[in-house]
Order: structure tokens, then sequence, then C-alpha cells
């Protein structure tokens, strides 16, 4: 009985205390249920509006898409979780304490494009002009720690004015983080960067830290400093679009892969790139449907002259041995003597590198050489093989070219080759003269398979100039000097300017008919599919940056 009493005490004691501190509502519990979801419906729709109707009419009226529509229009209808909705800023300097920032002006979540899920985040440039404070840093790396964690690909939508002055030394921590995070996540996972505003100073290196950069024509600015730094510091006078704009990065700067007239367009851009890469870099991106090529536009043995002087669009040669002759080039505008993309072959993604005789006959040089080994790399490192058409004279001469490094960037062609362990397949179109035959993937830097076409030229530089120098005193002293030389070019032509020299040293594995390309090269990735390579133990090598 004691016992009881004592129980009952200290029971009414508990019910007294929470009481106190959890008082009951005189609601029944389902109308405080629907008053707290009724709240949440409140602040979201408050958060959802981000700038203001104001600000989001202004973002319009300058051509550009409002945050959250951009990553709509760019997922796969009603996919996308949005995180991190109620984040406040930290900033309590500088008037900051009494601003309200919705979800501190960046998007951050995940979704599905074409079934196929990712991580992405969309700065808003109707809150603070999309500036980066400590808060929109952490959801940024927020949303990267995910992407690489669920090994799934990140898109990073760019609309910013830049650092958040107002937090100081926080607003550069926050870049910091993002740039080693992007660098932790190169090689793993794909992290494409979508330009559709400002990205100025500092907050263009995460862009140039992933794997592809997409621009839009009017809308896209990346530059270190803008036009008015340069006016006070150097007195020259530029306007954003001729400093940094998509065209002068798509063209000049070779900072942009991909480049769109529309948002529209670019959203496509991205959903197509998507469906020839992995998600990640211990997968391949295989399975899809078998098409044969459309070889009524593209008859493969009709492209290619056989005159070594005469140009062709390279890009028809790829298509004449692609599934359904679809081919997504990639960096398209800028060094256009090598062209670079994705395709599929049986059904498997494959990267092409292929030199353009439209283009400086397909010479490399500096610019064509950096493009090629960096798409090179990636291609390696996301386990997609590499097909490579040669049809080249060279490097390009001139004290232009050597004074800009072309020793340095052509090293880079060769590295990148040589690294890479993937399936590697080359086929030698027409020309194939000096440095250039050595570093289009042959089979010196460890092809898997080098096949040649019968009028390919595989010698130290082209019969022309070849015979000159070898024969010149025969030349000087023949009666007929022009007709001892076509003689001595003929013959140059047939000792060493054909594909059977090189066959008979083995550095060629065959010689096949033009109509036999994509038969090969199916073949030839068939049997590389399980192709596996020693390299010596070390922490990474030393490329020539």
């Amino acid at each position: 009985m004691e016992n009881t009493k004592v129980y009952k005490k200290s029971r009414n004691l508990v019910i007294k205390i929470f009481s106190y501190f959890c008082p009951v509502s005189n609601q029944k519990p389902m109308n405080l249920l629907k008053r707290k979801i009724s709240e949440l419906q409140e602040r979201t729709a408050k958060a959802l509006q981000g700038g203001g109707a104001n600000a989001i009419a202004k973002q319009i009226a300058m051509g550009k898409l409002p945050a959250r529509e951009r990553i709509n229009q760019l997922l796969d209808p009603g996919s996308f979780y949005e995180y991190d909705l109620f984040i406040e800023h930290e900033a309590r300097e500088f008037g900051m304490e009494g601003k309200d920032l919705a979800g501190d002006g960046v998007v951050i979540g995940t979704g599905t494009i074409k079934g196929k899920p990712i991580a992405i985040y969309a700065q808003d440039f109707t809150v603070a002009g999309g500036s980066l404070g400590s808060m929109h840093a952490r959801k940024i790396t927020k949303i990267m720690d995910y992407a690489l964690r669920m090994r799934i690909p990140l898109i990073g939508i760019n609309d910013s004015g830049g650092a958040r002055i107002q937090e100081g030394v926080n607003s550069l921590a926050g870049y910091g983080e993002i740039f080693f995070r992007n660098t932790l996540a190169s090689g793993v996972i794909p992290q494409l960067s979508v330009i559709l505003g400002p990205c100025a100073g500092g907050a263009v290196y995460s862009p140039a830290l992933t794997d592809f950069v997409f621009v839009v024509d009017k809308i896209s600015k990346m530059f270190i400093t803008g036009p008015e730094v340069i006016k006070s510091v150097l007195g020259e006078e530029i306007d954003m679009e001729s400093l940094g704009g998509a065209r002068i990065h798509s063209e000049i700067t070779g900072n942009a892969h991909f480049f769109a007239h529309s948002e529209q367009e670019c959203f496509e851009q991205i959903k197509t790139l998507l469906e020839y890469i992995p998600s990640h870099n211990e997968c391949k991106c295989t399975g899809k449907k078998v098409e044969q090529p459309d070889t009524k536009n593209f008859k493969i043995d009709k492209i290619v002259p056989v005159d070594p002087t005469k140009p062709y669009d390279v890009r028809d040669v790829i298509r004449a041995v692609t599934d359904s002759s679809e081919f997504f080039e990639v960096q398209e505008l800028w060094a256009a003597n090598i062209v670079i993309g994705f395709g599929r072959i049986n059904g498997c993604t494959v990267g092409f590198v292929a030199n353009q005789p439209l283009v400086l006959a397909g010479v490399l040089d500096c610019d064509s050489s950096d493009k090629a080994a960096r798409f090179i790399r990636y291609c390696d490192s996301f386990n997609i093989p590499i097909v490579t058409l040669e049809d080249l004279p060279g490097y390009l001469p001139g004290v232009d070219q050597e004074h800009a490094g072309v020793i340095r960037h052509g090293a880079k062609l060769l590295y990148a080759y040589s690294e890479a362990t993937v399936p590697k397949v080359t086929v030698i179109l027409r020309k194939a003269y000096g440095g250039g035959y050595i570093a289009m993937n042959s089979r010196h830097l460890r092809a898997d398979f080098v096949f040649a076409w019968p009028m390919a030229e595989i010698a130290v530089m082209g019969p022309e100039g070849a015979a000159n120098i070898i024969f010149r005193k025969e030349i000087m002293e023949a009666e007929d000097p022009e007709a001892m030389r076509k003689q001595k070019v003929e013959e140059y032509k047939q000792k060493f300017a054909n594909p059977y020299v090189a066959a008979a040293k083995g550095y060629i594995d065959s010689v096949i008919d033009p109509k036999d390309t994509r038969k090969f090269l199916i073949h030839a990735f068939e049997v590389s599919a399980n192709k596996v390579v020693k390299r010596p133990s070390k922490k990474h090598g030393i490329p020539p940056f």
C-alpha cells in the first residue's frame, strides 16, 4: 500500500513537470496537425518566392529563367526534391542582420534526367544577386558531398554577382571549400557547369575545374576582372560581352565546351551529354540499342579524296561508322583543326579524336593539343574507349607557335595517350607525317589496334618536302630540275609514303578497305573489352601542365 502511494505521488509530480514545460493544447490533435501543415505551407510559399515578384520579373526581362524554373525544365517532370529550403544566412555586419535572404540565394536538390539520378544546385540571382556567403557555400558543398557519396553526376547552374562582400573572408572560404570538392570529385563523377548569368572573380575557377562548361549566347559572362577594373587599372575599355561572353569562351579561350543560343537549347545539350557518359568512374555507358549507320548519306568510301591535298569533313567519316550516324561534338567552335566528341559503336559509347582537314589541313598546334589531351583524359577516367582518326601533315610550324609553347602543349597529347588505359584504336585515313604520326595514338604510345586505309601515307614528312631534301643535289644538277623533282617525289612515295612499310614493321595491324572500318572497330572493342594494364606504382604522374 505504501509503495502504491509513493508511485502515485511520483507520477503526479512527473505529469506536473511535463505540463509546465509542454502545456497541452486545447485543440484536437487533428486541428493541431492542420495548423502545423498550414504553417509549413506558408513558410514554403514564402521561401519559394526567392527575391520576390519584382526581382523575378526583372530576371525574366533579362531573358533569364528563375532558378527553380531552370531546374524544372532540365530535370524530368516532378522528379526534383529540394533540400535546405529554410537555410538562413549568418551575416551580421553592414545591415545584414535584418535581411531575410530566401534559401540564402541558392537552390539545391536531387532528381533525374531521362531516368538517370543527378544532384544539382542553381544560384538564384533574384536573392542578393546570387552572391555567395558562408551558408550559400555550405548548401553547395553539401550537395557536392551527396553527389560524390552517391556516385551520381553533379550539375551546377552559375548565376551570381560573386562573393558576398558583407561576409568578408567567410565568402572566400566558401569558394575554397567548393574548389577542393571539385578536385576530389574530378575523375570520379561527371561535373557539369552551366553558366546562365555572370560568373566573375574567384567564382570562375569552379567551372574551370569541372568536366564540361555550357554557355548561352548573350546570357553567359565569365571573367576574372570585370570591365570597370580593367579600365581603372589599364585604361582599356571593353564591354562584358567582348571580355567574357559565350562566344569568346567558345571560340577563343576554349573555356566553354558547349555553346547554345537559348537556355532551352542548353538544357537539351545537357540531356544529350548525360546519355553518352556514365554516372561514375566504376561503370560503363553501354546497353543502347544497336543501329546501323546511315549509309545513304554517309558512304565512307566516297568521303575521303585520295589526293592528300584535298580537304573533307572528318565528321562525315565519324558518322559513317557510328550507330545511327549520330555524333555529339564537344568544343565544336574552338581549335577546329581537331574534332572531339562522343558516338556509339555497337551500342556502346566511344570517344572520337580526329584531325580535321577542313581547318589548317588538320595540323596539331597548341590549342588542338590541349583540346584533345583533356578529352582523352576524360574518356580514360570514365572507361570510355577511344577511336583516333588520323590525317595530318604534322605540327603547325612558325615563330608564334614556338613562342606559345607548342613543345609543352604538344607533349600534353603524348602524355594523355600514353597514360590512357582504356581500349584505344587508331585508323590512319591518309597522311601521318612526322611527330604527328606518333602523337595521334600510334603503336608506340600503346595503341591496342592500328589500322590504315590503302591510301595512307606514313613518313617523316610529306613526299614533296622529303624529296627536296633527300634528292636536293640530283635535282639541282639535272638538265630538267622540275622533271627530276617529280620523278624523285614519285620514287619517295613508292618507297615510303604508303602503309605497307609500317605494316611490314608491325606498327600497323591491318591495312583495311575503308568500307570495313566499322566492322574492324566493333571487333577491336569486343576483344579489348576486358583489357587490363599494369603500370608502375606511383602517387601520380607529372603532366606537362
